[in-house]
């Protein structure tokens, strides 16, 4: 139990952080299918909300107030790179519709602009987010078993995020609008719906929920304008195994992903374990290419 507990624990943990960075990509992948590269750098803009709001109260806030900056973070990174998100979407993908190829390569131009401004304003060292004293220290479990605080409440993070995307999508009239919108644009279309309304409001969601994982990233490790190029491959590995546009697969990839990384990096080394899992996705998705759930359509191919 002493090395079981551990490693499962640890799968869990990293299955959160991508459940969190992925999960922002699965709707705009799925909703209008634009491969936005840039959305590594909306993760970054999180990191650095978070950055920006502990040095806000460090600097103008009473020492006791210090503990609660997360609190404000967490809010203030998913409204900053909402903003960004929606900035984006329409000053230029909502022009290269229809185009994959032309929005990945604008996107990707983006993110390089986005990593220099990014460098102008913070600098180029990777900079510390000190977290909350609440925050450190573990909860142990038996004699040798502890688990830290900050992964415990990523985990925590990462649920309440499926809890709230779960309720916005199938119990809101805008998530069903986006579902709508999502299985047969169209048709939507012809019913009234304003699709353009629709991707916009998604892509802003999207990079919010992006913009949470910044910064609970934060709590990891320093944090640099090239934060976000590390999580985008595994980001897109996690959407196309779960199944473009479904949150049900979404979760079952990063969980996925995370237990069977960790597994490997245990009996193996971290290369090898990245190698093993990428090979295991490829003749996955040769078995099925639509990933674990994919979306229900009365459409013929």
């Amino acid at each position: 139990m002493e090395v079981i507990l551990p490693q499962l624990f640890n799968g869990l943990s990293l299955s959160s952080i991508l459940l969190l960075i992925s999960l922002g990509l699965a709707i705009t992948f799925g909703l209008m299918n634009v491969i936005n590269m840039a959305h590594g750098e909306l993760i970054m803009i999180g990191a650095y909300s978070a950055y920006v709001t502990q040095l806000l109260f460090s600097h103008y806030l009473p020492k006791a107030m210090f503990d609660f900056y997360f609190f404000l973070a967490l809010p203030v990174a998913f409204l900053i790179a909402a903003f960004w998100g929606w900035v984006l979407e329409w000053s230029l993908i909502r022009h290269l519709y229809g185009r994959p190829l032309d929005s990945l390569l604008a996107t990707w131009g983006v993110s390089l602009l986005m990593q220099q401004l990014a460098r102008t304003i913070f600098g180029a060292p990777n900079v510390a987010v000190v977290a909350p004293n609440w925050l450190n220290g573990g909860l142990e479990i038996m004699t040798g078993v502890v688990f830290p605080y900050k992964r415990l409440f990523i985990l925590v993070l990462a649920a309440a995020a499926i809890l709230g995307m779960y309720f916005s999508l199938y119990k809101t009239s805008q998530g069903r609008r986006m579902q709508a919108v999502m299985q047969n644009r169209n048709m939507a279309a012809c019913l009234g719906i304003s699709t353009r309304k629709v991707d916009s409001y998604s892509f802003a969601v999207g990079s919010g929920i992006a913009g949470l994982a910044g910064c609970a990233i934060t709590l990891l490790g320093p944090i640099g304008p090239s934060i976000g190029t590390y999580y985008i491959i595994d980001a897109f590995m996690v959407v196309v195994l779960g199944g473009v546009g479904k949150l049900i697969g979404t979760v079952a990839g990063a969980l996925g992903i995370g237990l069977l990384n960790t597994l490997f990096e245990y009996g193996t080394s971290a290369t090898i374990g990245k190698v093993l899992i990428f090979l295991l996705i490829i003749a996955f998705l040769q078995w099925r290419p639509s990933g674990l759930v994919s979306v229900k359509t009365r459409a013929l191919d």
